[in-house]
This record gives C-alpha cells, sequence and structure tokens, in this order.
C-alpha cells in the first residue's frame, strides 16, 4: 500500500492534465488476483479515497466493497501471466506462427544493424553495473518521460532484491551501447514485469520485443519462478508473450464529499470523450481527416 498523487487526464500514454487527489494504492498481487482475493483496505486517515488495482472482476462485482463511497471503473483488462513450468518449447509452440516468425525476422533485422550483446544480472554487484548503464538509456524512454515509469534513480531497492535473489535484469547492447533492458523483480514464485524501456531512434526495429523473448528463454531454462507476471493493464506485447490471464479492474472508492464528486464527473466526463473519439476515429473517411490533422 502507498499514496498516490491525483487523478490523471489522459490520451494515450500522454497526460493533459491532472487532479489532485491524495489516494490510498491498494495493489494486488497476481496470486491474490486469481485466488479472487478481497483485498483488506487500510484506514484513510486523510486521503481522499482508494485506488485499488488488479481487483478481480468477481470481486469487484460481489458488493464486498463499502457502500459509503463513491466507486469508478479507471479501467478493465486481462492480468496477463505466463506459466514458467510448461518449459520453452511447449510455450514457443503456443504462439502463433506469425508471432514466431516475427520474432525470427525482428532478431535478424536487428543483427544486421550491429553487434549484438545480451547481459544478463542478478546479484548486488551485476545489478549496479546494470544500474550504471542502464538508467542514461531509461531517460531516453517514452516510459520515463510520459508515463514516469523510468528505472529508479535510487538502486537501494534492487539491491536489496538482488541480496535476496529476487531480482533479474537484461540489456541489450548495440556495438557496446544500450539499447533495450528489461528489470523485474519477485513477488513469491512470480517475477514481475517491473521496468522495461529501448532506445526510442530503433523502435522500428522492437529491440524490447526480441530481449524479453531470450529473457523468457533464460526463465524457462533457469526454473527458479513459476510464473511470469505483466503486472496491470494490458497491450499487444503482453498478449504476445502470456499464457494465461484473470479479467481485472483498477477501482476509486472515494469519500462522498462535494470536491470528490466533483473530481469524479470531470474525469467520468473525460473518459467518455476519450472514449467517444475513439469510436469516431474508427470510422473509415474520420480516421483520414484525423491523420491528416495530426500530420
Amino acid at each position: 500500500m502507498s499514496q498516490a498523487g491525483a487523478f490523471r487526464l489522459q490520451v494515450g500514454a500522454r497526460t493533459l492534465a491532472t487532479i489532485p487527489r491524495r489516494l490510498v494504492r491498494v495493489g494486488l498481487s497476481l496470486d491474490a488476483a486469481l485466488a479472487g482475493q478481497m483485498p483488506v483496505l487500510p484506514p484513510l486517515g486523510d486521503a481522499h479515497g482508494y485506488r485499488i488495482t488488479s481487483l478481480p472482476d468477481t470481486v469487484a462485482a460481489c458488493g464486498l466493497l463499502p457502500d459509503r463511497l463513491l466507486r469508478h471503473v479507471q479501467q478493465r483488462y486481462v492480468r496477463r501471466w505466463t506459466d514458467l513450468t510448461i518449459g520453452h518449447d511447449a510455450w514457443l509452440a503456443g504462439l502463433s506462427a506469425n508471432a514466431r516468425s516475427g520474432l525470427k525476422r525482428k532478431g535478424r533485422k536487428l543483427a544486421g544493424e550491429g553487434r549484438l550483446d545480451i547481459r544478463r544480472y542478478r546479484d548486488r554487484d551485476g545489478i549496479a553495473v546494470f544500474h550504471a548503464l542502464t538508467r542514461p538509456l531509461s531517460a531516453t524512454t517514452y516510459q520515463e518521460k510520459l508515463l514516469d515509469a523510468g528505472l529508479p534513480e535510487n538502486p537501494a531497492p534492487l539491491f536489496a532484491a538482488a541480496d535476496r535473489d529476487e531480482v533479474r535484469a537484461w540489456l541489450m547492447l548495440m556495438d557496446d551501447r544500450p539499447i533495450a533492458y528489461l528489470c523485474c523483480t519477485a513477488e513469491g514464485t512470480a517475477l514481475r514485469y517491473d521496468y522495461v524501456g529501448h532506445d526510442p531512434a530503433l523502435g522500428a526495429w522492437s529491440p524490447g520485443t526480441a530481449l524479453h523473448a531470450q529473457a523468457m528463454a533464460d526463465l524457462f531454462a533457469e526454473k527458479r519462478f513459476t510464473r511470469f507476471d505483466f503486472t496491470e493493464g494490458d497491450g499487444q506485447h503482453k498478449r504476445l508473450f502470456s499464457t494465461r490471464g484473470v479479467a481485472c479492474v483498477d477501482l476509486l472508492l472515494l469519500r462522498p464529499s462535494i470536491a470528490n464528486r466533483g473530481a469524479l464527473g470531470v474525469l467520468s466526463g473525460f473518459e467518455s470523450g476519450v472514449g467517444l473519439a475513439k469510436r469516431l476515429t474508427a470510422v473509415p473517411v474520420l480516421k483520414r481527416l484525423a491523420d491528416r490533422v495530426r500530420r
């Protein structure tokens, strides 16, 4: 549990505005989501409400959440994960033929651009090297610039995880220059998809996808973890690499104050407008017009 700071009015990854709110964040682990557990909500104190992430759909619909609080579903998604006990060959066989050929094609394209080197890190000394090499790359990524989800500047939590054998990190270099990274920490026997990024200039070559494919091969071979947890949210990359999932929601529960009702009204109106815009741009004529406007 931690404090979260604001409602973000976002279009894709870009935040247009924020509404300051003090929220107690309650994040469910993958084990808790799979078990369909109702989270224990700590006292609010002076916070405006809760932000609960990865709440199973079945729990959100069962009526056990406090009725006195205002409720708003921020997003619905499948929390995806990979079963690391099935073996690498079975995992590859579960990918579509197009996906398997796509991974090979991306690997060949990258190899044609320069000399590739993938390095792996897990102990304290290795994580120190990884952090020093990766932080400058992280600062250039959209994860850090738009999502505030870059590799942390303070490596102390990663060092502590390394001391417990609960961190795995990978770095791809091209001609000795870092171009993509993946850093994961453990929660129980699951390894979490925590920090990821790549050189934006090489986005067309998908270095992050190629690196993650190698990381999966390493994890299947190591047999230290039973699951790879893609955490909150969904996306094409997660759908490609995962084997299973659980339907979840991210939920806001707020005190029923006038200020909170107003903030939720603004947030709901904005989200409805974004949803309408997405539906309209699916119409071919309007999509072409939107593309011309963006150019």
